[in-house]
Formats: structure tokens, C-alpha cells, sequence
């Protein structure tokens, strides 16, 4: 248990720190869940529009430190290539 004030307060922080980067990664992983369900489907344009959405929230979870910038460089990529198939 924190004993010193500044250790009772980086635990409030990090209490804090952690809700938010739990409510990012949730949601950056429901957008991706639209996409593939999207390709599940097999519809090209609503697959699409969800990878439309979901590339920015991705991307912006690697810039807050949530995922490491080449896993979502690597799931943006993936994606994309799966996409794309789907439109041929």
C-alpha cells in the first residue's frame, strides 16, 4: 500500500490513466470488430466505411501508447489487404 502523499497520489493517477487507455482500447476494438464483420458479410462498401473509421482510432491509440505504433501500422495493413480483396 502507498505510504507517502505523492504515492497515494500516482495511485489516483494511475487509477485514472488506466480507465481512460481501457476505454480507448475498447473502442478501438469494436471498430475493428465493424470492419471484419463488414468483410464477414461480404459487403464491400460497408467494409469499407468501417475501415474508414477505424484507421484513425488505431492510429491514435498507438500515438497515446495503448498499442505499439507497428501493431497498428501491421492490423491497418492487414485490414486494408482484406478490403480490398473483398472489392474484386
Amino acid at each position: 500500500m502507498a505510504n507517502t502523499a505523492s504515492a497515494k497520489k500516482a495511485v489516483r493517477k494511475i487509477e485514472r490513466r488506466t480507465a481512460v487507455n481501457r476505454s480507448r482500447r475498447s473502442q478501438m476494438r469494436t471498430y475493428v470488430r465493424k470492419v471484419e464483420e463488414a468483410i464477414a458479410s461480404g459487403d464491400a462498401s460497408a467494409a469499407q466505411a468501417a475501415l474508414h473509421a477505424a484507421e484513425p482510432l488505431v492510429m491514435r491509440a498507438s500515438q497515446k501508447g495503448i498499442i505499439h505504433k507497428n501493431t497498428a501500422s501491421r492490423k491497418i495493413s492487414r485490414l486494408t489487404v482484406r478490403v480490398k480483396a473483398l472489392a474484386k
